[in-house]
């Protein structure tokens, strides 16, 4: 079974959070923290899955360089929305009504 490091849904399809360990609603938003043991599977098999499932929303999150990549399914491939760098302050979807400051996704 393969399991995201984050995951998110939209309060129109989750309007509570289940008391459960495993959510079996298809979440909206899902982020992989990229890694050099996880990178290729997070890549290849997962993104083909979150697709294949019906996921909107992807991100990748590479904290080595400090990048964070966004997503958008289009059908059933993935189109590459934008790539954001360092400290920036970003609009990323699907979260694009407030800033994020992608400084605070590199603290230790």
């Amino acid at each position: 079974m393969l399991v995201p490091d984050l995951a998110g849904w939209r309060r129109e399809r989750m309007p509570e959070i289940p008391d459960v360990t495993g959510v079996e609603l298809v979440p909206d938003w899902l982020c992989e923290v990229l890694s050099p043991s996880t990178e290729a599977l997070d890549r290849s098999r997962k993104m083909t899955l979150y697709a294949r499932e019906g996921v909107n929303h992807l991100w990748f999150a590479d904290p080595r360089i400090q990048l964070l990549e966004v997503y958008r399914r289009e059908g059933n491939p993935w189109q590459r929305l934008d790539a954001y760098t360092g400290s920036a302050h970003v609009d990323a979807e699907p979260f694009e009504a407030r800033k994020l400051n992608l400084g605070s996704l590199w603290e230790r």
